[in-house]
């Protein structure tokens, strides 16, 4: 049966350094061999936490899986700030286009519930809610609401 640690690392920067040594450690596979392919696997998420799994088999060979960082992460990604507001019903962080909207939905395709792009977007409009992020200089709920009577029907469907 393969073992399976997961970490949440920054991406394309991992180190043999907590979290991952002491995890890895015990297995006895080359911890510097392990972080070399997260670092590879992950660089495109640099300044990001991204959920990483490490498999490892008894002929102690491993494969690494990655997932993708929280939604909020991209999302101040995409404002080029570091953390939401400390009180979202109160201060913004920043303010997103229906383009930037689309593409954090893209990103998190795998892992939202959304069956489509306009239930995608609705998702990502709720992760700005708790943010403190609004969405073409409307509260996200407002936003919500006129996607859900259909106004963005025109950059939201497939």
């Amino acid at each position: 049966m393969a073992e399976t640690i997961e970490v949440l690392v920054d991406g394309g920067k991992a180190t043999p350094g907590p979290p991952l040594g002491p995890a890895l450690g015990p297995t006895g596979i080359n911890v510097v061999q392990v972080v070399a392919k997260i670092n590879e696997k992950t660089k495109a998420f640099a300044g990001m936490k991204v959920p990483v799994k490490v498999i490892i088999n008894k002929d102690k060979t491993f494969d690494v899986k990655v997932g993708t960082p929280p939604a909020s992460a991209l999302l101040f990604k995409e404002l080029g700030v570091e953390k939401g507001s400390g009180a979202p019903k109160v201060t913004q962080a920043g303010n997103i286009n229906i383009e930037q909207a689309i593409k954090v939905a893209d990103m998190k395709k795998d892992s939202l519930m959304g069956k489509d792009l306009k239930n995608r977007v609705l998702e990502i409009a709720g992760t700005c809610v708790s943010c403190g992020i609004t969405i073409e200089g409307k509260d996200p709920k407002v936003f919500q609401a006129e996607v859900k009577e259909g106004k963005w029907d025109a950059k939201l469907v497939n």
